[in-house]
């Protein structure tokens, strides 16, 4: 079969052949219809992601949308390294995939699951939003940040406020449910003043961070009081990604003269209940379904993958198909 197959760390990965997987037990195996490209995907090629490929060579994705032997269309995660999403098969085991709705086609399912669960776990899980509250969202111009924007608008958020890099998608956000919009390319000082300015007097309940280093910093100096006074508001800044940098200063004085707590949400926070899971799920696919949330997808032939790989997405999400 031909997979997109990695077999140096930070080079992107080569459509050629691969062996066929086997299913073991508790196993299935795929043929595969759509993988969508993520930033994840590019970290654990990279070698920069906690949970990068360990043995080499390997097929990159972790994961996509296919059909069972059965003939069950699912959406499936995980694959058995050294196999991955972005291959005409794949192997997985059973528990891993999910059947999905006739009302949502391969490449939109492929493209949503992950930045979708994102963002609404982030939100829920992480942050437990209630209804009424403010959000702040740094990276909203990505694939994930607009997913953000709405989610947070269907679970009642009062306010959204978008914060990111690309003009052209910023100024477009105010129709995904942006309150207010903040460009993050802008000296320091100037974004710390447009953090408390657009916080109109009353902070942020919850932070969505995908970006992390120097923006957060901004942040950081936004929330830090001059003065003795308890903070009114109780803040929860979820590290989410880390497309600025993997690092940022923190100073002291930012968590003693705030009421700041810095969350994070990956796989390691992330429920282990499966019906805390499905339930999400669940919810994700009904909004997909009806309208509520929306992706923009661009579809990307696997014989394509080397060129793909380095391409600007421009807050589109790329969907590899195998054919």
């Amino acid at each position: 079969m031909n997979a997109a197959v990695l077999h140096t760390l930070g080079q992107p990965p080569r459509c050629e052949p691969f062996p066929d997987p086997t299913p073991g037990e508790g196993e299935v195996l795929i043929e595969v219809r759509a993988a969508s490209l993520k930033p994840i995907d590019k970290q654990m090629a990279s070698g920069a992601h906690y949970a990068s490929h360990r043995t080499l060579p390997a097929i990159c994705g972790n994961d996509g949308v296919g059909v069972l032997p059965d003939g069950t269309r699912v959406f499936f995660a995980l694959s058995r390294p050294p196999y991955g999403a972005m291959a005409e098969r794949t192997v997985v085991p059973r528990a891993r995939c999910l059947p999905l709705p006739a009302g949502i086609d391969d490449h939109t399912a492929a493209a949503v699951m992950n930045p979708g669960l994102s963002a609404w776990g982030a939100l829920t899980w992480r942050a437990q939003l209630a209804a009424g509250e403010s959000v702040l969202i740094l990276g909203a111009t990505g694939v994930t940040g607009k997913l953000a924007i709405q989610a947070a608008k269907l679970l009642g958020a009062r306010r959204v406020v978008a914060a990111g890099r690309n003009p052209e998608i910023l100024a477009s956000l105010g129709d995904l449910g942006a309150d207010a919009t903040i460009s993050l390319d802008q000296p320091r000082q100037n974004l710390t003043e447009a953090f408390v300015r657009e916080a109109d007097g009353a902070g942020y309940d919850v932070v969505l961070d995908y970006v992390w280093g120097p923006p957060t910093e901004a942040l950081l100096d936004s929330v830090t009081s001059k003065d003795m006074r308890p903070a009114a508001v109780r803040t929860r800044l979820v590290q989410v990604g880390e497309s600025a940098s993997p690092g940022i200063t923190l100073p002291a004085a930012a968590l003693r003269s705030s009421r700041l707590e810095i969350l994070g949400a990956g796989t390691g926070s992330a429920p282990t209940s499966m019906e805390v899971w499905l339930e999400a799920i669940q919810q994700l696919l009904e909004r997909v379904a009806n309208g509520q949330l929306r992706i923009e997808t661009e579809r990307v032939a696997l014989a394509d993958i080397q060129h793909a790989w380095s391409r600007n997405q421009k807050g589109r999400r790329l969907v590899v198909t195998p054919s």
